[in-house]
């Protein structure tokens, strides 16, 4: 039964001494408020649906690929507009949202964004949910670091990306701390692990770099993500508090470690992943799980200090970018094609 909102407090009121399932994740304090005046049982409890609603079916994850796959070309376009127009320092933040944004509304099938997206520039880059406007958007200026925080929604799936990109030439040290971020990104994106792991006890793993390092984050490094849905869903995520839902195969997460220097600049490098069955590991005895990608757009190769990166790290990068070579190449053209060439040339 769909009730009007008119007469939904009457409905509620109606409820005297009947168990009512309230799942305090996602219902607002007002339903609660409005049982307990009925003096109606309240049992607080997730959403039955909300692991099923979670893991993605087949139909669910190849629409979802096949919408970052389109994303992905225009997050390229941006990528290259960055490293040659926006180079000339006469952009700000606002300007380059809005062209970011013209570049998915060329895509017919762009319904709108996911969330406003987090341009910042310079020191802005390092307030995490920041939100440009007129008044406090800064140019993007030669020696800084743009940070750029996105997603569209198309109706086969939700996507959200964040790169970090360099205005001019970056500093030793931005290098550096791009790069432990990259590498935490990097072991959270390959990491094989045993059924019933949940978020909680994967997190570690994007941070250990930078913790060696003297280094952290003051958020969380993945969120659930919904199909043509909420770009952030529950109830899986990845992040040092406690949480008790087991990743399970289908569910999509984020993988965005960080670096925020305040009053310097903002480092912060995502992508979407989802959950598989991994394959057996040689003398292993346990059922396995691991994550694929998602989202393919190039991760800037001049923000990397080669010096601290294993071959396997290395290895990982190459084949990401041959994969976002062998993807959104057929999508793009001329200038942008030859870009994107370069770009996703092995290290």
């Amino acid at each position: 039964i769909i009730y009007k909102e008119e007469a939904l407090a009457a409905y509620l009121d109606s409820l005297k001494g009947q168990n009512i399932w309230v799942d305090p994740a996602t219902t607002s304090s007002w339903f609660p408020d409005m049982l307990k005046a009925a003096n109606a049982k309240i049992i607080f409890k997730q959403d039955p649906i909300a692991i099923p609603k979670a893991c993605k079916n087949a139909a669910e994850i190849a629409g979802s690929k096949a919408a970052h796959i389109r994303d992905g070309a225009a997050v390229t376009r941006f990528l290259h507009w960055l490293d040659t127009k926006a180079q000339s320092g006469e952009y700000d933040e606002v300007e380059a949202a809005q062209q970011l944004e013209n570049f998915r509304h060329e895509l017919l099938e762009l319904k709108d964004l996911s969330f406003d997206t987090i341009s910042g520039a310079g020191s802005n880059g390092a307030i995490v949910h920041y939100r440009a406007t007129y008044k406090t958007a800064k140019k993007l200026e030669h020696g800084t670091l743009f940070l750029v925080d996105s997603g569209g929604q198309y109706q086969d799936g939700t996507t959200d990306i964040t790169r970090t990109v360099p205005i001019g030439s970056p500093s030793d040290e931005m290098k550096r701390r791009n790069t432990l971020v990259l590498k935490g990104h990097i072991a959270l994106a390959e990491i094989r692990f045993p059924k019933g792991t949940t978020g909680s006890n994967l997190d570690v793993l994007a941070r250990a770099a930078l913790w060696k390092n003297g280094l952290n984050y003051d958020h969380g490094t993945g969120h659930g993500v919904g199909v043509y849905l909420g770009v952030h869903e529950g109830p899986q995520r990845i992040a040092q508090p406690q949480n008790d839902v087991a990743l399970q195969a289908g569910m999509i997460v984020s993988n965005e470690p960080g670096y925020y220097k305040t009053g310097g600049y903002g480092i912060r490098i995502e992508n979407l992943q989802f959950v598989t069955t991994a394959a057996p590991i040689k003398g292993g005895d346990r059922d396995m799980l691991g994550f694929e990608t998602l989202t393919y757009a190039p991760i800037h190769k001049g923000l990397i200090d080669m010096s601290i990166m294993n071959e396997e790290e290395i290895a990982w990068l190459n084949n990401y970018h041959a994969r976002v070579w062998e993807l959104i190449s057929p999508q793009v053209e001329g200038e942008v094609k030859d870009w994107l060439s370069e770009a996703c040339s092995p290290l």
